[in-house]
């Protein structure tokens, strides 16, 4: 499934009344990443076949902005969407309780952030268990991956606004402890162009490119 099978209006992105339906889709398509109790978060089971290819959400024609959202950084200081025009950004979402998958991911986004050291290139990773998530836990967890806060936002507050920017804005489904293992790319100008699997090695080159090919468009 491409992501042109999710209904989209003129701007390039789902409309409201379909929103719903397409983030079910979503969930569906990309699976979701990891859980946490009462679900133990693990891998695929020892002998399990492995999952189909994830589908590639390739380069997506510009469309609206998107809409703007205030949470809570790793500095427990208030993180404006807003603060984000004019850069290239990259959206995730994680927990930090997560055994394995989670840490492999921002392990993907760190690499990332080291190879394209731009500095109007920021990841923006949200957090799916904002009430284990508090900024104190994000900033030592941030720790872990040597992040820089001002290139990369790790994001907490309440959950129903997680979750709507998470499935409304990012695209990704996300609950709490349950989430998508992709990252999506942003421009200049808040407008979603695409993304790929973090986990995926060939898909975070694709990741990487699309994040140089965003970078190099013309300043609006």
């Amino acid at each position: 499934m491409r992501i042109a099978h999710l209904s989209r209006g003129g701007s390039g992105l789902p409309t409201p009344r379909r929103r719903t339906f397409a983030v079910a889709l979503l969930a569906l398509a990309f699976g979701l990443g990891c859980s946490k109790p009462p679900e133990r978060a693990i891998d695929r089971p020892l002998g399990a076949k492995p999952e189909p290819p994830q589908p590639v959400v390739e380069k997506v024609e510009p469309g609206k902005p998107a809409a703007p959202f205030t949470l809570t950084d790793q500095r427990g200081e208030p993180f404006d969407s807003a603060s984000l025009k004019g850069k290239v950004w990259l959206g995730s979402v994680f927990f930090s309780n997560c055994p394995g998958p989670c840490f492999r991911e921002n392990q993907a986004i760190a690499d990332i952030l080291r190879e394209i050291d731009d500095p109007e290139f920021v990841a923006v990773s949200l957090t799916c268990d904002p009430d284990n998530d508090t900024p104190d836990v994000l900033r030592r967890y941030a720790d872990r991956f040597e992040a820089k806060p001002e290139r990369w936002k790790f994001l907490t507050g309440d959950m129903a606004v997680i979750r709507k920017v998470a499935n409304e804005t990012f695209f990704l489904p996300a609950e709490v402890g349950v989430h998508s293992e992709r990252g999506v790319v942003f421009d200049r100008e808040g407008r979603l162009r695409g993304g790929y699997h973090l986990l995926q090695p060939d898909r975070v080159e694709l990741l990487k490119k699309l994040i140089r090919d965003v970078l190099a468009e013309a300043k609006p």
